[in-house]
């Protein structure tokens, strides 16, 4: 119920009564005009309600984060009563804002919204209810808005970062079973070439097909780069404005980023997203970095599994694994001794800490432990 409304019925009051105490027919006739003008305004708002629609979209449907885009917002009515303007309430990536709207009458009213997308994820984004009133500005009726909002999915954007190289013996050769055949696992057999050695002769085949067939072995795969970045709520954002959003963007980026240099340094790359919904990238070229985006994209950094617990999971791929990369926003003693124990399996460890507080003397103790088991400490501070 709005003011209008409330001072109109009041004068109604007044008139009807004076009316019918005095019998004048001017307050007759004002009493008359006010319940048209009531009778004019319910109709018309009540009709524009139940016959209006609204159309909205945008014109892409990724964008990097820092990027724009355009939406657009078509309201249209076949009401033949007008009202007035239709007030809309859109959810923006900046928040919730308020924008009004005449409708057209059979054909849309176009308006148009450029939006700028600052953090990584999927946004929704349009109007969600429309407040329609009369021309009098007596009635407000409110209709949610059923159709589901455009979607645009805001993909992180990457930065340079050094080479992680991979683990060695001591003389430099490659760690075992990451190089040459792997013996044990005979693949399939061929003729025999010369120079092949006798050691490898099938003689069973050789006999059975009356000429000489070798055995052929698999060539295992080159070790893996294994990224692994905690997808649990990030710690450290409170009192920072829209903190909680930018170390999201920093954890996406970062992992988009040492995937990004490992794979130009032609090192295959797995990244196990422990998140609400478990998947896993994995690629050794970079016409694939677009997946990658998209995974961590749609990441939402709710739940999932604690990163200590994903931590000592991961181990089981160490003996195939070259360097790993620990990106999180987290370091306690527990994280600290998972890395640590990755590190004494094998591979190279970088580990980035992703905080607002580079340096804090609580990080110190597990820092220094981690250097001395020789993991490499970097500090990531988000933009």
């Amino acid at each position: 119920m709005t003011g209008r409304l409330l001072a109109a019925l009041g004068v109604l009051a007044m008139t009807g009564l004076s009316a019918l105490s005095l019998g004048g027919p001017l307050f007759y006739l004002i009493s008359y005009m006010i319940l048209l003008m009531l009778a004019y305004g319910l109709l018309s708002v009540l009709l524009a309600r139940g016959l209006s629609d609204i159309h909205q979209g945008l014109d892409s449907l990724q964008v990097e984060r820092g990027g724009s885009a355009r939406m657009q917002v078509g309201l249209r009515t076949r009401s033949p009563l007008p009202v007035g303007p239709v007030t809309l309430l859109l959810a923006l990536p900046e928040g919730r804002s308020q924008f009004a709207l005449h409708p057209g009458f059979l054909a849309p009213r176009q308006a148009h919204f450029d939006l700028r997308f600052q953090h990584v994820g999927l946004w929704r984004c349009g109007a969600t209810r429309l407040d329609f009133s009369d021309i009098f500005g007596l009635f407000v009726l409110k209709k949610k808005v059923k159709d589901p909002l455009p979607e645009m999915l805001v993909l992180p954007r990457g930065f340079e970062v050094s080479a992680l190289p991979m683990a060695h013996l001591d003389d430099g050769r490659a760690l075992p079973n990451r190089a040459g055949e792997d013996v044990t696992s005979p693949e399939d057999t061929r003729a025999y070439r010369l120079g092949d050695p006798f050691k490898r002769i099938h003689w069973k085949l050789s006999s059975r097909h009356q000429e000489l067939v070798v055995r052929r072995f698999e060539v295992p795969a080159p070790p893996d780069t294994l990224i692994l970045m905690d997808c649990t709520p990030p710690l450290g954002g409170e009192g920072q404005p829209q903190g909680a959003l930018r170390l999201r963007d920093t954890l996406t980026e970062t992992a988009l980023a040492v995937a990004a240099m490992q794979l130009m340094g032609e090192h295959a790359v797995r990244l196990p997203l422990y998140g609400t919904v478990q998947t896993e990238f994995h690629a050794d070229r970079q016409g694939s970095l677009h997946l990658l985006k998209e995974q961590l994209a749609y990441q939402v950094f709710r739940g999932g599994e604690a990163f200590e617990r994903v931590l000592n999971l991961e181990l089981r791929r160490m003996r195939r694994t070259g360097a790993t990369v620990v990106i999180t926003t987290r370091l306690d003693a527990l994280v600290a001794n998972a890395v640590n124990q990755i590190r004494a399996s094998g591979p190279n460890v970088r580990f980035y800490l992703i905080t607002f507080e580079a340096g804090h003397q609580r990080y110190a103790p597990y820092i220094a432990q981690m250097q001395q088991h020789m993991v490499e400490v970097s500090y990531v501070t988000p933009a």
